[in-house]
């Protein structure tokens, strides 16, 4: 049973829809997370805060992806087998969809920005109370659940989005769901300020306020016109034209939120070139007896490229243990060096796979050369 009294009160405030109880182990050795076995809150909250190091700043809220085309990459992924393992990640909810379709048995979103820990931590909380998408949905956005919310079982993402879309949102409900939010992370165990709790009722004030509509923003910087909403995230297709979104079908919302309630998606603070977290988790997945399978990368790389710090990246990527087939995901943007020869038509961005075996050899001229040597074809 999800235990604690702040989650107890979380699932009496959900309007319509029953909490689910599943095992927690306190104790649980990090050995047995490779299996079915959970982790306790505890075990979740020091895990979280023994691979973290200090956070540093990056000019965009990052609430959504910027990357329309991120599941581009999926039938690859699946052709190639990449199942199973670790997954590692950066940035929001994206990581999601990789996850669903990996089914790693333990994931860590990793971000350079405390607050991609502080939203994941209300991404989880708002997905252990919702046992369908369009509740998941629903509370995200601070709408009302429809009537039988298990009746959508089978519904579309594009259905369940246009359900958000025409619902106003409600005050009461949000309130409600903000003194839960803050109950049930508090209720994790993991080191919390009261800066962090606004941080958490800010984030879930923009996803209220916008709706599905919510755009990727950057400070300082005018908006793009490429820059997708989040309604478009959710109802994207793969290249095959087929909805492909943690949220488009029951079966991946619910192999996300089993990982989220058994607490195995665990953020994390920390540099992709820092001294730190990308060591301590290599520790962490040998205890665990786990091999790396997919690092989503996002464009990071080529931040840590200009700063001078990419080969340190790929002295940390050569410490995490990794399965022979491992694979780097990355997304490349043409304006920092022209079209990818592995663009899709009608979308700015190009996602990719590489082996992590490529990344791993070091040796690049370029960033260009990063972005394209050794690319796995995506048909």
């Amino acid at each position: 049973m999800k235990a604690g009294p702040a989650w107890i009160l979380a699932c009496l405030l959900w309007a319509g829809s029953a909490c689910e109880s599943h095992t927690v182990s306190a104790g649980t050795s990090l050995r047995a997370v490779g299996s079915e076995q959970a982790l306790s809150d505890s075990a979740f909250a020091a895990l979280s805060a023994r691979i973290s190091e200090a956070g540093g700043f990056f000019d965009t809220d990052n609430l959504i992806s910027n990357e329309r085309g991120y599941l581009k990459v999926l039938g690859a992924l699946d052709r190639d087998g990449i199942r199973g393992g670790a997954y590692v990640g950066v940035g929001p909810d994206q990581n999601f969809s990789y996850i669903a379709r990996i089914r790693p048995s333990v994931a860590f979103i990793i971000d350079i920005r405390r607050d991609n820990l502080l939203q994941h931590l209300l991404l989880k909380v708002l997905m252990e109370g919702a046992p369908t998408r369009v509740e998941f949905l629903s509370a995200l956005h601070g709408r009302p659940d429809p009537p039988a919310p298990e009746s959508w079982m089978d519904s579309t993402i594009v259905s369940i989005v246009a359900h958000v879309d025409g619902a106003p949102a409600d005050s009461s409900r949000v309130a409600e769901l903000r003194v839960a939010v803050t109950r049930a992370v508090r209720a994790y165990g993991m080191d919390l300020s009261d800066d962090d709790l606004a941080t958490l009722a800010r984030f879930h004030r923009a996803f209220v306020e916008a709706g599905p509509g919510l755009r990727f923003t950057t400070f300082g910087r005018p908006p793009r016109p490429y820059y997708p909403t989040y309604r478009q995230l959710v109802t994207e297709t793969d290249r095959e034209g087929r909805p492909a979104s943690y949220l488009a079908d029951a079966d991946a919302y619910r192999a996300v939120r089993e990982l989220q309630l058994a607490n195995r998606i665990v953020p994390v603070v920390g540099d992709l070139a820092g001294p730190r977290a990308l060591r301590e988790l290599g520790r962490v997945l040998r205890e665990m007896d786990v091999r790396l399978t997919a690092f989503y990368v996002s464009n990071v790389e080529l931040y840590l490229w200009r700063g001078g710090g990419f080969g340190r990246w790929v002295e940390n990527l050569r410490a995490l243990p990794r399965s022979e087939d491992a694979v780097i995901i990355r997304s490349y943007f043409p304006n920092f060096g022209g079209v990818h020869p592995a663009a899709t038509p009608g979308y700015y961005a190009t996602q990719t796979l590489q082996p992590a075996s490529v990344l791993a050899e070091g040796g690049f001229s370029s960033y260009w050369e990063v972005v394209t040597r050794g690319i796995i074809p995506l048909r």
